[in-house]
């Protein structure tokens, strides 16, 4: 894979891979009500028809890893877009079950997607797994937090643990970062030329981690406030956390092809 497209495939392709992780391998389906799932599969599935989309128009001659890469990521949508249809028939154990499937798919798309990086497999595997922990844990954490508007019922554990999530993914993120190397690379202009100047894409990823990270305090303290606007508080540093977040890993990424 290469230029623009590739990064963006490798940076959807985290993205649904957290979601879907954080969405049905944690105890939501026993806290939030059914829409929750309904709504986020909806969203997941606009994701990943974007991410199968950006690999086609990545791919290059040759690339087995490409080539795979562009058949798991479609799918990964396919699942995603059965157990969206599942929910929305109210065929909820089925879409459970489909649902739980989708993650080993998208995961498998990521391990698919190690192979067409520049560095040795285990540490590109690395890094875009902790991408997709960072990137999930956000995404899962503003669209949670929307819930609470919607649930008043709903407890504070969901969105706590969330964030705690986030806490520990930011973490893994630095350390991924940092195996990506601060030297220059050959890469794609065809983004941002910013990204390719001078080896700055390391340290503006860096800089936006530091940024979500302390957003997240943020978000941490404004949680231990009792009020129902606590979480509408947090939402909104969710809000600035997918924009950082996501910035440091397009920045991040457009070292990562060969």
């Amino acid at each position: 894979m290469t230029g623009a497209a590739g990064y963006m495939a490798l940076v959807l392709a985290q993205a649904v891979a957290g979601s879907l992780a954080f969405l049905w391998l944690t105890p939501l389906w026993n806290e939030v009500k059914r829409g929750f799932f309904t709504l986020t599969t909806g969203i997941l599935l606009v994701l990943a028809a974007g991410s199968w989309l950006s690999t086609r128009a990545a791919l290059v001659a040759g690339d087995d890893a490409g080539r795979w890469s562009a058949t798991l990521a479609l799918a990964t949508a396919g699942a995603v877009g059965l157990s969206f249809l599942l929910m929305l028939g109210k065929r909820h154990l089925p879409a459970r079950v489909v649902g739980s499937a989708s993650v080993g798919v998208a995961i498998a798309t990521l391990v698919a997607m190690a192979g067409t990086g520049r560095q040795a497999f285990p540490v590109a595997l690395f890094q875009l797994l902790a991408g997709a922990a960072f990137l999930g844990s956000i995404t899962d954490g503003l669209l949670l937090g929307h819930w609470y508007l919607t649930d008043r019922g709903l407890p504070r554990r969901p969105i706590d643990r969330m964030t705690t999530a986030m806490l520990v993914a930011i973490v893994v993120e630095v350390v991924a970062i940092v195996f990506s190397g601060f030297g220059g690379v050959e890469s794609s202009a065809s983004l941002n030329p910013l990204l390719t100047a001078g080896a700055l894409a390391p340290w503006i990823a860096l800089g936006m981690v530091v940024a979500t990270f302390l957003i997240a305090l943020l978000t941490r303290a404004a949680l231990r406030g009792q009020r129902a606007s606590a979480v509408q508080s947090a939402t909104g540093f969710y809000y600035l956390a997918v924009v950082t977040a996501f910035t440091a890993e397009v920045a991040v990424k457009t070292r990562f092809l060969v």
